[in-house]
């Protein structure tokens, strides 16, 4: 998946009174995402061959669809923290604080509490092993992933990963890398148009990849991240980001993201069309994700404090769900009503012990304000350059 950024937009325009903040939308979307996810990885960590909650000649996942609208408002949102400061420091340390924090407590707690648990190996092995502590290092440098830890759920029906979620955190990082070196060059400025040819020419190189929900893609691996994956999301991150900088200029129409879930759904079930599915997907998932962020009903608002723990949700789930099956669980739906209120809980800790305390960290990345002399007039009165709350970490 999904990573998991919740970093909130902020624009300036007037919204009509029925409809909630953006962030809002976008943390009651990325919490329904990554309970998505969960559902669909209640079967395949009972039976493997099984890779959705539909059936398999449907050739349809919920949970992919969540992933690429995880990554398209990641794209928007990763953006408008470009475009709001334009430092590259900041935004390298704003970008460390959100996702590393949740990063290194989530697989310190599989290797050092879970690991010694369930491990078939005695204690003397499994402490002794490098990869025990070859989890750690590597999954907190993301690059590469280690899934396998020495004889943990090895009895399992899905054996092959500790926590299989954290497989999409590189792609994440990498988009994260495609924003800076935009905003660097000028992408995300005087040379937006250049986002269009970005799009275009990742788009080319998707269609080539083929990467879709049973198949990683052609191109092998980078560093334990397989290619044609990462560029299929990157499709829906650069979607993201060619609609933060277009923002106002591309409608955000309620009416033309439902209609373009209908067409992903029709071509789908076309046989001739099928094989455009793909592509269609990331503009499907990415344009909807963001328009429904910006409709989301403004009565919600007042829940929003139950909604920003889904990176934390999202990472924690499958080793949840995995030490669920340990127990003995053998049944897709009980798994998934076990676990997911029990992976939400460890979102809404992870969000509270872990990553509201870094996030007050970014106090110390504040820019200097400007010294008044410095200041233009029109400035003075618009407000611009003026601190805005951080609540979600951008």
């Amino acid at each position: 998946m999904v990573p998991a950024d919740n970093a909130a937009e902020r624009t300036q325009e007037i919204r009509p009174a029925k409809y909630a903040k953006a962030e809002t939308g976008f943390a009651w979307l990325r919490l329904i995402g990554a309970s998505m996810v969960v559902v669909e990885h209640s079967f395949p960590l009972v039976d493997p061959q099984r890779l959705t909650i539909l059936p398999a000649s449907w050739d349809l996942s919920p949970g992919y669809f969540a992933l690429m609208g995880f990554f398209a408002m990641s794209g928007f949102q990763i953006t408008d923290s470009w475009t709001r400061d334009a430092s590259w420091w900041r935004y390298v340390a704003k970008r460390v604080l959100r996702i590393w924090p949740p990063l290194l407590v989530v697989v310190m707690f599989t290797a050092f509490v879970i690991g010694p648990l369930v491990t078939v190996l005695d204690a003397a092995e499994y402490w002794t092993d490098t990869a025990t502590w070859g989890y750690v290092v590597h999954n907190a440098a993301l690059y590469p992933l280690q899934h396998l830890l020495p004889g943990v759920f090895a009895e399992n029906p899905y054996p092959w990963s500790a926590n299989g979620s954290l497989w999409t955190l590189p792609m994440e990082t990498t988009g994260y890398a495609l924003v800076l070196v935009a905003g660097l060059t000028g992408l995300l400025s005087r040379a937006r148009v250049g986002l269009f040819a970005l799009l275009a020419g990742i788009v080319v190189l998707d269609a080539f990849l083929g990467a879709t929900y049973t198949f990683q893609g052609r191109g092998g691996s980078l560093l334990s991240v397989p290619v044609g994956a990462m560029v299929a999301f990157g499709v829906a991150f650069v979607v993201g980001m060619v609609m933060h900088r277009y923002h106002g200029t591309i409608p955000l129409s309620r009416g033309a993201a439902y209609a373009g879930v209908a067409v992903y759904l029709v071509v789908n079930f076309v046989p001739v069309l099928q094989p455009a599915a793909r592509i269609v997907l990331p503009f499907a998932a990415g344009y909807g994700a963001i328009v429904w962020a910006h409709h989301w009903p403004r009565r919600l608002a007042r829940y929003d404090k139950w909604v920003y723990g889904s990176y934390g949700m999202y990472i924690w789930a499958m080793p949840v769900q995995q030490l669920i099956v340990f127990a003995g669980v053998r049944d897709s739906y009980l798994l998934m009503a076990l676990a997911l209120p029990l992976a939400y809980a460890c979102g809404l800790l992870s969000w509270q012990l872990v990553e509201i305390p870094t996030q007050r960290l970014r106090v110390y990345l504040r820019p200097q304000p400007k010294s008044p002399r410095n200041v233009r007039p029109r400035d003075s009165v618009s407000g611009r350059g003026a601190n805005r709350r951080e609540r979600t970490g951008v």
